[in-house]
């Protein structure tokens, strides 16, 4: 079971970057909740947040797996990853973008993480079956 951070805990950035590669071997489903958390920021600054994938966890897609939409205000906000027709994908990293505009400083800042956590089997079966019976 899977349920970890793609960017630890109060990562403070002030340019892009990356997260560390997460290893997916464990998970038991190929569903994640990702969840953006953003603790602290200054005024008119934006952050993109963007989740890519890799067989091998050295040579990274070109393309985001899944991308948050653009951030500027403090929050949680939740997006729901789903692997199970990629199984090539074996780690997951994170990569971030600032920007920041307006008067003050020209340097942006955003205290912020983003965690990750495989959903059961057993929760997916259910929200199936659930989903069938409404139709």
């Amino acid at each position: 079971m899977i349920d970890t951070f793609l960017v630890a805990a109060k990562t403070v950035a002030h340019e892009k970057g990356d997260g560390p590669a997460v290893a997916l071997a464990g998970a038991a489903s190929r569903v994640f909740l990702l969840t953006l958390e953003i603790t602290s920021i200054v005024e008119q600054e934006s952050l993109d947040v963007s989740i890519f994938g890799s067989g091998d966890g050295t040579s990274w897609e070109p393309k985001p797996l899944a991308t948050f939409p653009q951030k500027f205000y403090r929050g949680q906000h939740p997006l729901l990853l789903d692997l199970t027709s990629q199984a090539e994908m074996r780690f997951l990293r994170a990569h971030w973008d600032v920007a920041r505009w307006g008067r003050g400083s020209e340097t942006p800042m955003f205290e912020f993480e983003v965690s990750i956590k495989e959903i059961p089997p057993d929760i997916l079966k259910e929200a199936t079956v659930e989903a069938q019976a409404l139709l």
